[in-house]
């Protein structure tokens, strides 16, 4: 480095010291930037040290300091004597160009308070988690129990359970007829026919359609022992609902109908799905809160850190924090490696370990009460074909009060149902004209009117052929979640609330070509007595 460049970086230096010690912003605001300069750092600074800082001859020095001795979370006031002790003693060896800020940092806020947010009352939310033992109980997940080799005799047990299952609960409902095989439908074709007859028949769906022609829908249904051509026609005056939303590759439905004069088509009247009434949620008998978040992406150099302190400052301070006991963490809490080409240019971190050690490390500045349940997504180690394992246990080591469990994962808080699901199957459902990455909600609202996670066969989601298809929702839960496409949502369906997860991370380039604008850094709180919910902004 030449004399110059040391002069005019030690320049630089002295004008921030005066800027910073001798300017005419009062107090408030000098706190502000020393606020987040520290956050920055992942420090945390309650009120009784405000003071000390405010009066440090060197905060520059102090932080520095305290970063290359990997010192963070919560500052008390013996760190910071200790450290000033330390600084005083080196004083004549203290290197002034570690202390240049970086180049355009993150601009960062306080946490806001949001008593004030209309969208909840903080009385519904009225139990100290702090005092509350875990109650989380694993109905299902895929974990150690995947048996499948790949065979075709696997792929062909995975379709017949999937088949029988939703068949059972289509058949719970009150059909026109009691269902018949689609070879005995064929066989008696003839007596089938014409507008006077009505049969019903329960099968697979291939290769939906509309015709070129007067938009008519047109499918294969399929069981185990016959095909048969069925259409649905586009009737001005009484449009069937399926003529406009469609259907997708391998859902399982009953149709009713008849055959076409003479022709070898079935002639579709009616459609029938699982039943799906409305949910009575169950409650727990303790008012302690959900929260939930998802696609975290650590690694990424648009992972959104400075935000992430400022929610765990919120954590430590805010008095709906201190209902949250459980943190649910639907996938993609690391960017990954190789995910997709060229991802290593977007890296701040290349290697997947460290992007976990990373997360593990901002997960323990959280309260300790606060208990995490994290199941992978597709940017995650582990297979990519759906249900996919918990995490590796080498992996699992570097966390700390976290329960590590599949995707999908269904399971118990305090008596409360909750069906958490990463949702790579949105990418398949966005096909559909009612569904979009805008408002991936409808996809929700689609998974459970077919009772299925993901339906499709061969398209966008791997699906790995178990000899049970695990991915059938067997029970309508009371809380379901999703993450993936970097959106956010809290709403009620049929008395399941539906949680959209928001994202930890800021707009990518890809996204950035795809005109797709994220909802980051808003955190879901549910609570689980009153269901009474609240979406806190962090961004």
């Amino acid at each position: 480095m030449s004399i110059g460049a040391s002069r005019n970086k030690f320049i630089f230096f002295v004008v921030l010291l005066i800027e910073g010690h001798f300017s005419s912003y009062n107090m408030e605001k000098k706190w502000e930037q020393i606020y987040t300069r520290l956050m920055k750092a992942s420090l945390l600074a309650r009120s009784d040290v405000k003071e000390l800082l405010l009066s440090h001859p060197d905060l520059n020095l102090l932080i520095s300091k305290l970063e290359s001795k990997n010192i963070k979370g919560i500052l008390s006031q013996k760190i910071i004597l200790d450290i000033s002790d330390e600084i005083n003693k080196e004083k004549d060896q203290i290197n002034i160009g570690r202390t240049i800020a970086p180049i355009n940092p993150r601009k960062i806020a306080p946490a806001s308070r949001p008593h004030g947010l209309e969208h909840y009352d903080i009385s519904l939310f009225d139990t100290n988690a702090n005092e509350i033992d875990n109650d989380i109980e694993i109905l299902f997940e895929i974990t150690g129990n995947s048996t499948t080799e790949g065979r075709k005799e696997d792929i062909n047990s995975f379709f017949n359970n999937r088949f029988q299952r939703i068949s059972a609960m289509i058949r719970q409902q009150g059909l026109p007829n009691r269902p018949i095989s689609i070879s005995k439908l064929i066989q008696e074709r003839r007596s089938r026919s014409g507008y006077n007859t009505s049969s019903t028949v329960i099968g697979m769906v291939n290769n939906p359609k509309h015709t070129k022609e007067r938009n008519h829908f047109m499918f294969d249904l399929e069981d185990e022992g016959a095909e048969v051509t069925c259409i649905c026609y586009n009737e001005e005056e009484n449009p069937n609902p399926i003529i406009k939303t469609g259907l997708m590759q391998d859902d399982v439905i009953a149709v009713t109908g008849s055959f076409v004069d003479d022709r070898d088509t079935f002639r579709v009247e009616e459609f029938h799905r699982p039943p799906l009434k409305r949910h009575h949620k169950k409650t727990s008998e303790i008012g302690i809160s959900v929260a939930f978040l998802s696609d975290i992406h650590v690694g990424s150099k648009t992972f959104l850190e400075a935000q992430w302190m400022k929610m765990v400052e919120w954590f430590h301070n805010d008095p709906l924090a201190e209902t949250i006991k459980y943190l649910v963490l639907s996938g993609d809490v690391v960017d990954g490696v190789g995910i997709y080409p060229n991802q290593d240019k977007e890296l701040a971190i290349k290697d997947f370990y460290r992007q976990y050690s990373k997360f593990a490390e901002l997960l323990e500045l959280l309260p300790e009460w606060v208990e995490c349940i994290l199941l992978p997504g597709n940017h995650d180690v582990v297979r990519p074909a759906e249900p996919q394992p918990a995490l590796d246990p080498e992996i699992q080591s570097d966390f700390n009060s976290t329960t590590f469990v599949g995707n999908p994962c269904s399971f118990k808080l305090h008596g409360v149902d909750i069906l958490a699901y990463h949702g790579k199957s949105i990418d398949d459902f966005v096909s559909m004209p009612e569904v979009s990455y805008a408002h991936p909600v409808e996809a929700m609202k689609e998974m459970l009117r077919r009772r299925h996670l993901a339906p499709t066969w061969g398209k966008k989601t791997p699906l790995s052929p178990e000899p049970e298809d695990n991915l059938i929702i067997g029970k309508i839960p009371d809380i379901f979640v999703t993450g993936h496409v970097h959106g956010h949502n809290c709403s009620d369906f049929k008395g399941t609330t539906l949680v959209c997860s928001s994202t930890w991370q800021d707009q990518t380039s890809y996204q950035r070509m795809l005109g797709f604008q994220p909802q980051p850094c808003i955190l879901t709180v549910i609570n689980l007595k009153t269901h009474a919910s609240a979406s806190i902004p962090f961004a």
